[in-house]
């Protein structure tokens, strides 16, 4: 009888332990129920890349500049200039350029050469866009016209007026227009043309970053 009763005991014992194991394993929540235990990394933000602004072209930011030209059986040396510092070319000052011309003509018969007409047209703009060009300016003289054949020169000086605040730049067209006799003793001339272009900064002004 002691014998039977610690068998009912032990085996009530066991099935005690079994019951509270299976509870004690039903408490928890399975793993796939949070997220299979592993975090989820999220992305960190890519930082901006801000664009530095492109140098604005300044064919005078060395003071001068030279150009050599040709039309026809003309050939020019143009040396270009401002009496007026760059870092003061600001859109609403009046800002000088002068010119100095000497010409070539080849083959030399002996005939002249002759500069009729002078233009200058200033166009503002910047990296988006152009502006209205200003109004040209011409230097011009009766026919034939000054004399520009070595060692006889043409100098003069035009004026580029206020600007439009966001211009970063302004675009100078020349064009010079020439009159050269056929024979060194004839009335008859020929005409023929050349054209240059400059590209100065404007002071006091920046680019906005394009986006």
């Amino acid at each position: 009888m002691g014998f039977a009763t610690r068998r009912g005991a032990t085996f009530g014992g066991a099935a005690m332990l079994v019951a509270g194991a299976l509870a004690l394993s039903g408490c928890g929540a399975p793993p796939w129920a949070q997220g299979g235990g592993q975090a989820t990394a999220s992305a960190a933000p890519s930082p901006s890349i801000s664009v530095a602004p492109q140098p604005v072209r300044n064919d005078l930011s060395s003071g001068s500049t030279q150009r050599p030209l040709t039309a026809g059986a003309v050939s020019a040396t143009v040396d270009y200039w401002s009496t007026l510092s760059m870092d003061r070319w600001t859109p609403t000052a009046l800002k000088p350029v002068s010119l100095s011309m000497v010409t070539t003509v080849s083959p030399d018969d002996g005939q002249k050469v002759y500069l009729q007409r002078a233009t200058m047209t200033a166009v503002p703009g910047n990296s988006a866009q152009s502006f209205a060009p200003l109004s040209a300016q011409t230097d011009q003289t009766d026919a034939p016209g000054y004399l520009v054949l070595a060692p006889y020169s043409y100098s003069q000086t035009f004026n580029v007026g206020e600007v439009p605040a966001e211009a970063t730049f302004v675009t100078l067209q020349f064009t010079f227009e020439f009159l050269v006799q056929t024979t060194p003793t004839s009335n008859e001339f020929a005409k023929q043309t050349a054209s240059d272009t400059l590209t100065v900064a404007i002071a006091g002004t920046a680019e906005t970053p394009a986006g």
